[in-house]
């Protein structure tokens, strides 16, 4: 923090500075630490990601029940794994990028490992948005966000055909960032 914490409030836009102004020293400390530790945790999950971590071989159970891995849901093909809740906004605002985006690209495997919740209420989610995703995966305990190195939602991982890790998303992805992030798995 700025050795003077006035201009620090003063760089704040108005109504986050009247907020802040309002609440207590002790609330405003917790606040601060809170922040910076999410910081923190966000630094260290960007250079775990940097790692460039080789597909998992960790068994993964499909919605269907039936147990599968990463790899084996790839194929040999490019993979995008994308790490989502029903809960997530953002995850809810690029689900139906990723549906469209599955359904036309035939050369690309497209895997959602769901974060966290039940096979009944990721169906009930799915159902409601009339959605109709091959692939869905039940990450009950979300390992997999643990291995990307992120608990932040949500997160897209874009595999090559190699299975080595070439890029992530970190937040919704729009069609265009999307097709972004796809190009150079087509041209391998």
């Amino acid at each position: 923090m700025s050795k003077n914490p006035q201009a620090f409030i003063a760089a704040m836009p108005g109504a986050i500075r009247r907020g802040w102004r309002g609440l207590s020293a002790r609330k405003r400390t917790f606040l601060a630490l809170a922040f910076w530790v999410l910081a923190w945790q966000g630094v260290q999950g960007g250079l775990r990601l940097m790692e460039r971590p080789a597909l998992s071989g960790m068994p993964m159970t499909l919605l269907s029940g039936e147990s599968t891995t990463l790899a084996a849901l790839a194929d040999g093909k490019p993979l995008v794994v994308n790490l989502w809740a029903s809960w997530c906004p953002p995850c809810r605002r690029e689900m139906p990028v990723l549906a469209a985006a599955q359904q036309r690209e035939t050369g690309i495997s497209f895997v959602f490992a769901n974060q966290g919740e039940n096979a009944a209420t990721i169906q009930r989610y799915l159902s409601a948005s009339r959605l109709d995703l091959a692939n869905v995966i039940l990450d009950r305990d979300t390992r997999l966000g643990f291995v990307a190195g992120s608990g932040t939602l949500p997160l897209t991982l874009f595999y090559d055909a190699g299975g080595r890790l070439v890029a992530t998303h970190l937040g919704a992805l729009s069609a265009a960032s999307l097709a972004s992030k796809l190009n150079p798995l087509r041209a391998h």
